[in-house]
């Protein structure tokens, strides 16, 4: 739910006019033209690379999968081109083996893309699967790279595909209904909105914003089915939106942006089992400020949370390993309701797409203080939804 324009009017809204609108542009599996970096040259920086996830049915809106270039010394942003034909592409992930990029198409009838990177810096659409649900708005790649997973927001459910070793994505093999326990206060139903790999690698977990549940699943890494473990309730009317694992592996952080809190939640990776603590301040005082996500720095010491309404960043210090969060002080984000927010592959940037304002910022991490510092000027980035930087 991204209230007050939520998921769940938009999506309502575009089921109820039947198909959604395709994206302008080139034929599917075509891309515009853009400069790729050239290779480094004696003394030269090498640019990294900003994957954009767009909305392409809304007005403003995105074309498709932005791709753009970033200065690794200044944070300065440069658009390079578009991936086009692919609809909805809200969130985004890669394979490990960086050869594939995965994106959602979160529309009335969910599918999952995939889409080849050449070394040329040229793209391939692969081709798209249905996920078996309505929404789907968040994915994730196995650590072993055979198995795709995505949450289906509208449906409230979680499905599982193989991948093959092209990269592309082959039928379902397994589709979840949350069905237990009820939908919280509100709420008409479950809303997956995020899964992932536990840092075990044995469990998978599923968050789900609309029965206030986090499930902790086991995959069957031959079959690419999903089995129940255990869940864990948090309290009702929470809206658990997204989970973050510290790098310790012992504990997660949780986001909840319909009672504008974060909890930090003790891991178990022998079984799985989440355990949810108090909950606390998002630093945006009264009110609800619906946080999106928190980001957790390499080594461990500092967590950022993105607080859409409030546009905002905070900054926790980490704690006793792991199984506390300090609040230290919010930063203004620089754009208007920050949807997604990650880090640079060194760490040295946190970048931010922000829906409403349609750009994305930048920000230097001070690796001592955790600190954030503006870097570059806001990059206009039309309905950027999700960042991913290489």
């Amino acid at each position: 739910m991204t209230s007050p324009t939520s998921r769940r009017t938009v999506l309502g809204a575009l089921l109820a006019g039947g198909a959604l609108a395709a994206a302008p542009g080139l034929p599917r599996g075509e891309h515009r033209p853009g400069r790729p970096p050239h290779p480094a040259k004696h003394g030269a920086r090498r640019t990294g690379t900003l994957f954009l996830g767009t909305y392409t049915s809304t007005s403003p809106g995105g074309t498709g999968i932005g791709v753009a270039s970033y200065d690794p010394a200044d944070g300065t942003i440069t658009a390079r081109t578009v991936v086009t034909g692919v609809e909805n592409p809200s969130y985004l992930a890669l394979h490990p083996t960086r050869s594939t990029l995965y994106a959602v198409d979160e529309q009335g009838d969910g599918g999952v893309t995939a889409v080849a990177l050449a070394g040329d810096g040229t793209f391939r659409v692969l081709g798209t699967r249905p996920t078996g649900g309505a929404g789907p708005c968040h994915l994730s790649v196995h650590p072993g790279g055979r198995w795709l997973l995505s949450a289906n927001y509208t449906a409230g459910s979680v499905a599982v595909h193989p991948l093959a070793a092209d990269g592309s994505v082959g039928e379902r093999t397994d589709l979840v209904a949350h069905s237990a326990p009820a939908p919280g206060p509100g709420q008409d139903g479950p809303h997956a909105h995020q899964i992932v790999t536990a840092p075990d690698g044995a469990h998978i977990l599923a968050v789900d914003l609309g029965n206030d549940t986090v499930y902790t699943y086991r995959l069957d890494q031959d079959r690419g089915t999903l089995e129940q473990l255990s869940y864990a309730a948090l309290r009702p009317g929470a809206g658990p939106r997204h989970l973050t694992f510290h790098p310790g592996g012992r504990y997660a952080y949780l986001a909840c942006e319909l009672d504008n809190t974060v909890v930090v939640c003790g891991y178990d990776p022998a079984t799985g089992v989440l355990t949810p603590g108090t909950p606390q301040s998002s630093g945006t005082g009264e009110g609800t400020s619906y946080p999106a996500q928190l980001l957790v720095t390499g080594d461990g010491r500092f967590a950022y949370l993105a607080n859409r309404g409030h546009n905002s960043l905070a900054r926790y210090a980490v704690e006793d390993g792991g199984a506390a969060l300090r609040l230290l002080d919010t930063v203004p984000v620089g754009g208007d309701f920050p949807r997604h927010t990650a880090f640079s592959p060194d760490g040295r940037f946190l970048f931010a797409a922000n829906q409403r304002s349609g750009t994305v910022t930048a920000f230097r991490v001070d690796g001592g203080t955790g600190a954030l510092t503006p870097a570059g000027t806001p990059f206009a980035a039309p309905a950027a939804v999700c960042v991913l930087p290489l």
